[in-house]
């Protein structure tokens, strides 16, 4: 069954849009039709394609063999490998195109676990019947280039509608993982899911259990780092999935916020994301020569924005007079991002990253609204380390007041702060602050050994050079004797 016919400029678009590769697609069409298979470019190609997008994915599936397949591509690439012969995937390389080529499948599912019971199918129909989404069940036949869309995939990616191929309770059974990927296409393409889509989301939220930490957490970062993750973490918050998967996130919706106790805390999270996305710069090298300090989509201070007050709840308190308070939610905060990052399976450095910026996030109101003074400023930057353009985006974007004249008091008094932060690197090396006196020199003014009695007197020196900036090494030298002489 093919689609319902299209103007005839759709197609045209999208062929011309794949141009680059169509001698590439035509050909390997031709040697599979020539050995006398089927061959089609399906799912996401073909979508963006329809969409101007480009697609880094080049998926193909086939009527042949796993070993046909195997022996086709050996003929025509640079080199093959078997990408999963049980699933009946080979993949190929041929200049800087990568194919991937799988055999027709007719899965079975039991239920229980998200792989399913591989059966090879003998027609592309009964294939796309099996795929996530209309939008994604939709294939080009190769060489001719015909569309074939049984499910009108055309019409919902013209209506910006979200529907499965198949009825959407069975299909989420068949794999759970796929109610994540409807948020993400929400959050990447801007794809609005049916009504009966998002009822058969919120029915079947709770089987996501089954699917593994590592493949929740992929579709997670896919999400966070689209254009509008906010749309999608909506629809995860709306259906019940993030009680799942990330429950720190719903559980914010009923809180108040310290400053404004109408406001409440997940409505506040998703602005203040928004606002961090917005002050990303665009990839790649500007015209002034030099890469923006946070490139977008910057993974660790998105998820930052995100979870920055996840510890509020943890931290309410009600106070005499009906005011409330939050206090330590930051500190807090960052030990439940650090816990949710970790049961997700996020790597340890992104971990460390976004919870420290979790901790950090009040650091700028610690100091109130006086001149910081250099000592000051050096425990900011020291703080923040690596990640201090990413902590002043976050301070920023954490400004979600409707009050103008708060706003721009607050926006004052951080650009007063970066202004102060560029004076004393002008002077001191404010990234590398250390002890103007090493190890071995602390040894050798002390007469001590290495051990836990250095490291102290070490950071007796830290202190002082954040406090007094560089002071040179003789003085450095007769200070830390009389901070030994003291301790003795």
């Amino acid at each position: 069954m093919s689609s319902p016919a299209l103007p005839p400029e759709i197609l045209r678009a999208a062929v011309a849009h794949l141009a680059p590769i169509v001698p590439l697609l035509t050909d390997l069409g031709e040697r599979f039709a020539q050995g006398g298979h089927e061959l089609a470019l399906v799912g996401g190609p073909v979508r963006d394609a329809f969409l101007g997008r480009t697609s880094g994915d080049l998926d193909l599936t086939t009527s042949a063999s796993p070993e046909q397949t195997e022996a086709i591509l050996a003929a025509w690439g640079d080199t093959h490998w078997d990408m999963g012969r049980e699933f009946g995937t080979i993949g190929a390389r041929k200049t800087e195109h990568t194919v991937e080529v799988t055999t027709y499948r007719a899965d079975a599912y039991d239920g229980t676990t998200r792989k399913p019971v591989v059966a090879f199918g003998d027609n592309l129909e009964d294939d796309l019947v099996r795929r996530d989404f209309t939008v994604n069940a939709m294939a080009l036949r190769l060489p001719g280039l015909e569309l074939v869309d049984p499910h009108g995939g055309m019409l919902d990616l013209a209506a910006g509608r979200l529907r499965t191929p198949s009825a959407p309770e069975v299909s989420f059974s068949d794999d759970p993982l796929r109610m994540m990927r409807a948020a993400r296409f929400v959050a990447q393409l801007g794809l609005v899911p049916a009504p009966e889509v998002l009822a058969a989301m919120t029915e079947a939220a709770a089987t996501l259990e089954i699917v593994s930490a590592e493949r929740v957490r992929d579709e997670l970062v896919k999400l966070v780092l689209a254009d509008d993750p906010v749309a999608g973490l909506r629809v995860l918050v709306d259906t019940g999935l993030a009680d799942q998967m990330l429950p720190e996130l719903p559980a914010l919706r009923l809180e108040i916020d310290e400053h404004h106790r109408h406001k409440d805390v997940y409505e506040h999270s998703l602005t203040v994301l928004q606002q961090a996305i917005d002050l990303e710069g665009e990839p790649g090298v500007g015209e002034d020569g030099q890469e923006h300090p946070v490139p977008r989509p910057d993974l660790v201070l998105r998820l930052a924005a995100l979870l920055h007050d996840i510890g509020k709840p943890r931290t309410r308190r009600f106070e005499p007079g009906g005011g409330v308070s939050f206090h330590h939610h930051d500190v807090v905060g960052a030990k439940l991002t650090a816990k949710r990052l970790r049961a997700l399976r996020f790597d340890k450095e992104t971990t460390r990253s976004v919870a420290r910026l979790v901790e950090l996030h009040l650091r700028f109101h610690g100091y109130g609204d006086g001149q910081w003074t250099d000592s000051a400023v050096r425990r900011y930057v020291t703080d923040a380390g690596a990640h201090l353009e990413r902590l002043h985006r976050l301070t920023r974007a954490d400004c979600t007041t409707r009050n103008q004249r708060k706003a721009a008091r607050l926006r004052r008094a951080y650009d007063d702060l970066e202004e102060r932060i560029a004076q004393l690197r002008e002077q001191e090396e404010l990234d590398r602050v250390r002890p103007e006196l090493d190890g071995d020199e602390i040894a050798a003014v002390l007469d001590i050994e290495p051990g836990p009695v250095l490291g102290e007197a070490y950071r007796f020196l830290l202190q002082l050079r954040l406090d007094e900036g560089p002071i040179g090494k003789d003085v450095a030298a007769e200070r830390l004797r009389e901070w030994w002489g003291q301790r003795e």
